[in-house]
Formats: C-alpha cells, sequence, structure tokens
C-alpha cells in the first residue's frame, strides 16, 4: 500500500491526541491487510477495498475522506462488525471482530430515530441498549437533553423536529450508550451549512467532554480538517489509503474559527490535490 505521511507525526500540538493518551495506551482499531470484495453477475468480485493498514489510537478524533466509492462507509462497517472483511483482520480493543464488539457506536447521515417515541425516549434507547439500571434513566437523560439544547423538546415527536434536532437526538442516543468508540458515517451530510457548522461545533465540545475515539467519514475536507487529530485520504477503484495528515492544530479547537487560519488552508489545499480534485 502507498501510504504517506505527509504532515509531524509528533502529535506535539496542545491537547493533541498523544498529548490525551497516556504512554502505554492500546491501539483502540487495527486494521491489518484488510480487503473487501463482493460478488458481481459475471462471476468476477468486485473490490471495494484493498490492503488496507490503519492504527486508530485511544481517545483519537480521526476522519476518512475520499471520492465517492472509495469505500469509505464499507470500511466503518467492517470496523463494526455489521460485515466481515474478505481478506485480513480487524481489532477492536485489541479482539479480532467477528460481530459487533459491544462498546462501539454507528451514528448514520440520515438517524434512525424511532418516529413513535418521544425524544427522550429516543435517547433513553441508548441507556436500554448498554444496561444502565432503570432508576437511573430520567437522571441521565435530563442531563442529556440540557447538554445538546434539547430540554424544550423532550415530549416532541421526530417528525416535529428540525433536520439538525433531529441529529442532535441521536447523537444523544449515541452518547446515552456510552461507547469508547463512535463510528459516524457522514452524520451531517444532509444538513445546511449553518446547521452543520453549529454540529460540528458541538461535536468538538461533546467530544472533549468524554474523551471517546472516533472515526469520521465525510466528504466535507474542511470539515475533517477543523475536527481532526489526523486525516486519511482514500483513493477509489479499488478502495485504499493514499495519504495521512497529522493536524497539528491546537486544542481546545473553535471550529468556525480554525479555518480562517493560514495553516487550515493549506492543508485543505494539498488534500485536496491529494483527492485530485483542483
Amino acid at each position: 500500500m502507498d501510504q504517506s505521511v505527509r504532515s509531524d507525526e509528533t502529535g506535539a500540538a496542545t491537547g493533541s491526541a498523544a498529548g490525551r493518551r497516556g504512554p502505554a495506551a492500546r491501539p483502540r482499531v487495527v486494521l491489518e491487510g484488510v480487503g473487501k470484495e463482493f460478488p458481481s453477475s459475471g462471476g468476477h468480485g468486485l473490490t471495494v477495498l484493498d490492503d488496507i493498514d490503519l492504527v486508530i489510537e485511544d481517545r483519537e478524533f480521526l476522519s476518512i475522506v475520499g471520492p465517492s466509492g472509495c469505500g469509505k462507509s464499507t470500511l466503518l462497517r467492517l470496523i463494526s462488525g455489521l460485515m466481515p472483511p474478505s481478506r485480513g483482520r480487524v481489532l477492536v480493543d485489541g479482539a479480532v471482530v467477528t460481530g459487533p464488539p459491544p462498546d462501539v457506536g454507528f451514528m448514520f447521515q440520515r438517524d434512525t430515530l424511532m418516529p413513535w417515541a418521544t425524544v427522550a425516549q429516543n435517547i433513553g434507547l441508548g441507556l436500554e441498549l448498554n444496561g444502565t439500571p432503570k432508576g437511573a434513566h430520567e437522571a441521565r437523560i435530563a442531563e442529556l437533553l440540557d447538554l445538546l439544547g434539547l430540554a424544550k423538546f423532550r415530549d416532541f415527536l421526530p417528525a416535529a423536529l428540525s433536520g439538525g434536532m433531529r441529529q442532535r437526538v441521536a447523537l444523544g442516543r449515541l452518547l446515552a450508550y456510552a461507547p469508547a468508540l463512535y463510528l459516524m458515517d457522514e452524520p451531517f451530510g444532509a444538513l445546511d451549512a449553518m446547521t452543520k457548522m453549529a454540529m460540528g461545533r458541538e461535536l468538538l465540545r461533546i467530544w472533549s467532554r468524554y474523551d471517546k475515539s472516533v472515526v469520521f467519514v465525510t466528504h466535507d475536507i474542511e470539515e475533517a480538517v477543523g475536527l481532526s487529530d489526523r486525516v486519511v485520504v482514500m483513493a477509489a477503484h479499488p478502495g485504499r489509503i493514499v495519504s495521512e495528515y497529522v493536524i497539528d492544530l491546537p486544542r481546545p479547537r473553535d471550529f468556525r474559527a480554525v479555518r480562517l487560519l493560514p495553516e487550515f488552508r493549506a492543508l485543505c489545499e494539498t488534500i485536496w490535490r491529494d483527492i485530485g480534485v483542483e
């Protein structure tokens, strides 16, 4: 695999992933020689991913960018155990993934809220799934509603909410489940620009508070650079990693203000060139 690292890998930025981890922290995710093929009607398999080697550290925020069809979403599904690799292996917390690991949560581009359940009930599902005692549900739901600015909407059904608010509820359910690893597949891709910016700031605030590992798939390079400790760039046909960038910008990071920095613009332009878009 041609995997070039184009930036300083010391993690020296204030509040960087390396600085948040202890010296002996085990990687959260390891992919070793991973490939994925799907059968085709002509008898020849379609190779979606080929020779993927990737390590995702504990408490790291890693984004994956690349053109449509490069296998970004497939990669998330392999990590989540929703589908097996055709070759190679995926490890989460040191264990080979053979099915959905218990400490992994998934957030999709389109929310998967239960339409018949209120905001509070949708968030509470995460508590039920992780086995939180019933007596602790109400306090935790109230805490998350307050954190996400949804307290006034606790008894609303999803149909009454805007797209951004629905994604806040989906994020609240993920937080209630409290996995160590968040897999996020273009969670803000369907939102308008202003709401997307607000959700990015919200996600950074929450991530810094709970200190989890995040793997974030997006088509938006500015979003990836603004959020991440590291950005992985993929190419298509077959999907493969072509470069990685350590985002050596200080934390805590203002998702809007960081976009004004010349280093930010330079990184985005370089990644655009990697993907092949001028």
